[in-house]
């Protein structure tokens, strides 16, 4: 699947290096009083502040207005925390008119929030080390937790099954490099461990799979239900059993705003749904869900690979299982999320809220799904899977006819 796997690797970089801190917060120390060289004690170092420090459970947003960030906010809003909004202003600006909104830029433009004081801040937006380092080490001696919303992109290859936390994360061979959709999971991880090492033991990062649900403006999954929603016959990746990860944005936000009211520090699968579903359970949901009949027409991996049908860009969601460097990718190990107090609403409840945002969006965001093949490609393929069906099923009987005689 080599040109398959490149197309999918860039699909998947349009999507999310050094020792991270795995489990509870560490305590910290101050710093030890060595004598200067005029031979009087250096001031100890002030403590860093925890969030226990902190009355107020006041928090601080990075980006905030995009896909993931409202529905942070809403689940911050919804436990009594008082937000502070940092962006640029260009990406919804008129969401959350009521909130204090800071204006700037994080390469470079973080006037806005010098001697600004948080229990805890949320990053969304971060995708180059360098540009997180200068917000992270800002913030680092006023705040008492910061966390980083990575991906599980962030891992070195997924040719394990339960791939866990522990599992190693992937390396820059050139540490400077900034090109965010060739080197997207390399650039994530740097930023985990760039968190880490500003922030020891104050630091959460939360390693999500694919973020669905209502908002997304990939269509990496709203493709399925507005797609089945138009009726006729879906082409359909692989087998109904194939199994699928996905996080619906909602739960994710609402594992995140509990690690905060709980201090859960270190790294965190973030992926599921519970119990464990398949691309077909998400197909006859989405039918479930339809407003006009459709049936599912099943085309193996191999037939789409020879067609250059990628999967996870053009197929959404979808990973063929044993796909090479891939055999792992969607059964992440997501146990200490859940441990930790990660519920996932139901498929149905994700696929139905989806596709009543979708039903709700302007004729001409409809009209140019982003995510998926044409109708006008799907037609064709279904036809050629047609006549390769009919000519394998020729070709076995013509088989048997030889053999009997």
């Amino acid at each position: 699947m080599r040109s398959t796997r490149r197309r999918f690797l860039g699909g998947l970089a349009c999507s999310t290096t050094g020792l991270l801190t795995l489990g509870c917060r560490r305590d910290q120390s101050p710093a030890s009083q060595t004598p200067d060289a005029g031979g009087t004690a250096a001031a100890p170092a002030p403590a860093a502040p925890r969030p226990e420090d902190f009355a107020e459970k006041s928090l601080l947003v990075l980006g905030g207005t995009g896909f993931l960030g409202p529905h942070v906010v809403e689940a911050a809003l919804a436990q009594g925390w008082t937000v502070t909004l940092f962006n640029r202003g260009k990406t919804n600006p008129g969401l959350f008119p009521d909130l204090e909104k800071l204006k700037g830029d994080r390469d470079g433009k973080l006037d806005a929030l010098k001697g600004r004081r948080f229990r805890a801040v949320i990053d969304t937006s971060g995708y180059v080390p360098r540009v997180v380092r200068q917000s992270a080490e800002l913030l680092a001696p006023n705040v008492g937790q910061y966390l980083f919303v990575s991906s599980v992109s962030a891992y070195a290859d997924f040719t394990k099954l339960g791939i866990d936390e522990t599992y190693p994360t992937a390396t820059l061979a050139d540490p400077t490099v900034e090109d965010v959709p060739q080197f997207y999971g390399g650039l994530k991880a740097a930023c985990e461990a760039t968190v880490e090492e500003v922030l020891p033991g104050r630091a959460t990062n939360v390693r999500p799979g694919l973020i669905v649900g209502p908002g997304d403006p990939t269509d990496r999954f709203t493709y399925w239900p507005a797609r089945i929603d138009q009726g006729g016959e879906i082409l359909s990746p692989g087998t109904p059993d194939d199994p699928i990860q996905v996080i619906d944005a909602r739960d994710l936000a609402a594992w995140m705003i509990g690690a905060l009211e709980q201090v859960h520090t270190g790294v965190y699968n973030l992926v599921g749904p519970f119990p464990p579903t398949t691309i077909g359970a998400l197909l006859e949901t989405c039918l479930a869900q339809a407003q006009t009949k459709g049936s599912l027409v099943w085309a193996d991996k191999e037939f789409l690979e020879a067609n250059e049908v990628a999967p996870w860009m053009q197929m959404p969601v979808w990973v063929p299982p044993g796909a090479e460097g891939y055999e792992g990718f969607a059964q992440i190990d997501a146990t200490r999320a859940k441990d930790t107090g990660l519920t996932t609403r139901s498929l149905e409840e994700t696929v139905r809220d989806t596709l009543a945002w979708w039903r709700e969006q302007p004729e001409e965001r409809r009209g140019t799904m982003r995510a998926g093949i044409s109708r006008e490609r799907e037609t064709e393929l279904i036809e050629a899977w047609r006549n390769a069906q009919a000519e394998a099923k020729a070709q076995a009987r013509a088989a048997v006819r030889v053999h009997a005689a």
